[in-house]
């Protein structure tokens, strides 16, 4: 790895970070509302320059520019994967009707709920890599399977039916009501106590963390053999995505190659696995078993280059294309009406 980060430094941040989050929490369930641009975009700013805060402090403890340069990488991999984890959140509210008062609440459960699951899977992930070190060639193209399914559009109408089907599951075994009751889980009608919708939007939303655990994880390992940086960068990603939905809102829809851009950052990541599981083979039936010398060891700034690169061309790709269209519908003036023929009128154009 090349650099040591002290105990006393990884649990301190970590309690800090969790103090935070814990914060932005009873900052929701205190004055639940519907969050203004301003608001939002002072929330997002500061959570970002927290993240780059974060990262000089790192430099600064471990005094290595590569405990930085992962980090930062980390962190934007899975940053750009967490705002394509929005337009999921876009669907499932839309597709729940959830109350647009009480939608900074789930998307804040949403958020624990993939800390916990991302959390469960670094601890995995780190205990792979440490005993098995073929586990990159499966990471590797796990990376690549992603990758090319990420470039299709539709995979999040996709992935919104899937949780259709597991929600309509739900419904087969216990009660649920029409309609929602504020933000309670339970509510009684007719005298019987009843689930509320918001139960299935909770359910759809963990099992859309889930995709998304399996799917970052992988990348930012690719990135990072450190837990503590793999966790934190997950954390500072997460961190702001509630106020990023607000932010964004009705301009997620523009972003239409973002997921290009994805999908080359995971492709890229994918090789880097493969080079690093050839340079560090252990398996038989490749080279004898014996370490493959000419694959290339891809540096974590060239690493982070290739991420800040792809996610600039998608989204000024995107942003030229959505202001190419505008200015195309609005040159076209619309079709003039078809005049009647008077044989056409009620009165035979008398």
């Amino acid at each position: 790895m090349g650099f040591e980060i002290p105990v006393w430094f990884e649990v301190s941040a970590l309690i800090a970070l969790t103090l935070v989050l814990v914060a932005d929490l009873l900052l929701i369930l205190k004055r639940p509302h519907i969050p203004s641009i301003k608001e939002a975009t002072l929330w997002v700013v500061f959570y970002v320059a927290l993240a780059i805060v974060f990262a000089f402090i790192l430099f600064a403890v471990t005094g290595s520019s590569d405990a930085m340069g992962q980090f930062i990488a980390g962190w934007l991999t899975e940053y750009s994967l967490s705002i394509d984890n929005l337009f999921v959140f876009v669907l499932l509210m839309s597709q729940f009707a959830v109350p647009r008062r009480y939608q900074q609440e789930v998307l804040m459960v949403g958020i624990i709920i993939a800390l916990v699951l991302r959390g469960i899977f670094i601890m995995l992930g780190a205990a792979l890599i440490e005993n098995f070190s073929w586990i990159f060639y499966v990471f590797g193209a796990f990376l690549v399977f992603t990758a090319w399914r990420q470039a299709f559009p539709g995979k999040q109408e996709q992935d919104a039916e899937t949780e259709t089907w597991i929600v309509r599951f739900l419904r087969r075994f216990i009660d649920i009501s029409d309609s929602y009751d504020g933000s309670k889980l339970r509510t009684i009608l007719g005298g019987k106590k009843v689930w509320t919708p918001m139960l299935l939007v909770f359910v759809a939303i963990g099992f859309t963390d889930l995709i998304f655990a399996i799917d970052s994880i992988p990348a930012i390992f690719g990135i990072t053999r450190s837990p503590f940086i793999v966790f934190t960068a997950n954390l500072f990603a997460l961190m702001g995505l509630r106020q990023l939905y607000f932010l964004l809102g009705g301009l997620l829809d523009r972003l239409k190659y973002l997921h290009y851009g994805i999908a080359f950052i995971l492709a890229f990541i994918g090789v880097k696995l493969f080079f690093h599981a050839l340079h560090e083979n252990e398996l038989p039936f490749i080279n004898g078993g014996q370490h493959v010398e000419w694959a290339p060891q891809i540096s974590t700034w060239v690493s982070l280059g290739v991420i800040v690169l792809a996610m600039a061309v998608a989204t000024v790709a995107s942003i030229s294309s959505s202001r190419r269209e505008l200015k195309s519908a609005s040159a076209d003036p619309a079709p003039p009406a078809e005049e009647e023929s008077p044989a056409d009128r009620p009165d035979g154009g008398r």
